[in-house]
């Protein structure tokens, strides 16, 4: 159909736990709904990235199971993180092919916090890699990224859900993703999990005090996941596909409000 809606997908942070993005995106081709634009924070924007460079959700599944932490984390002994970040960083240009915003298939956001002034930054220009690997800084976990300038953390830190960013790339239906809404009792084992559970607990008092102004909200249940759990890539992403599969009814339903058939 000519003029149909422009759908915008926004996808939270949440660490491990946003694997579930990942079946958002496979309901989602098997469903023939289209994805016009995409913003995301943290693990949100790495997929939302890899995504939105042309790799299906079939590969990026493939990806999850394969990839572990040993592929992905590199320790060292800094004063601004524990981690370097280079081997994610050499893995994000391999799968991107060292792309840049203006490159890629579907229009992306990516959210970051810098670190000096407390103000939410929102990357659309540039390379990929620099930008996901700024949102993914989880602070304390990765060093800050520095970009135009600015230095750059996690974008969960100040933006779980990047719902208005999407909104402001003009679309027209905006359908949020949030894995950390219903955080669960669960076992803390590292640095990391300290971190990132207290980075999800801020975000989810923020959100508490805004209202979520997305048209549709899925919420994948993986509270009881821990973030550094990537092993449990398959739960997640299986989630992910169970929440999408329930709000299917609603999903069409808004489109065809708008005048599109799925």
């Amino acid at each position: 159909m000519k003029n149909r809606p422009k759908i915008g997908l926004a996808l939270s942070s949440g660490a491990a736990r946003g694997l579930a993005h990942i079946g958002i995106f496979k309901v989602f081709e098997e469903e023939n709904i289209p994805v016009d634009y995409i913003a995301g924070s943290s693990i949100g924007a790495l997929i939302g990235a890899l995504y939105s460079v042309g790799l299906p959700s079939k590969v990026l599944e493939g990806l999850a199971f394969s990839l572990g932490r040993k592929h992905m984390f590199d320790w060292q002994l800094s004063r601004l993180g524990v981690i370097s970040g280079k081997k994610i960083e050499d893995i994000l240009n391999l799968l991107t092919k060292g792309q840049s915003f203006a490159d890629i298939k579907i229009p992306l956001a990516i959210v970051a916090t810098d670190i000096n002034e407390g103000s939410l930054v929102v990357i659309k220009e540039g390379p990929l890699t620099s930008a996901v690997r700024a949102s993914i800084s989880v602070p304390g976990i990765f060093p800050p990224v520095k970009h135009e300038g600015r230095m750059l953390v996690d974008g969960g830190v100040l933006c779980r859900l990047p719902v208005n960013e999407v909104k402001e790339m003009g679309a027209d239906v905006v359908i949020a993703v949030d894995v950390g809404l219903h955080i669960k009792k669960t076992t803390i084992n590292n640095l990391f999990d300290v971190i990132s559970q207290t980075i999800d607990i801020m975000g989810k008092e923020i959100m508490a005090n805004n209202i979520v102004k997305a048209d549709l909200l899925i919420l994948p249940d993986v509270g009881s996941v821990s973030l550094t759990h990537f092993q449990k890539s398959e739960e997640c992403i299986q989630a992910g596909e169970e929440a999408a599969r329930k709000v299917l009814p609603e999903v069409e339903s808004l489109l065809k409000e708008r005048g599109y058939i799925v």
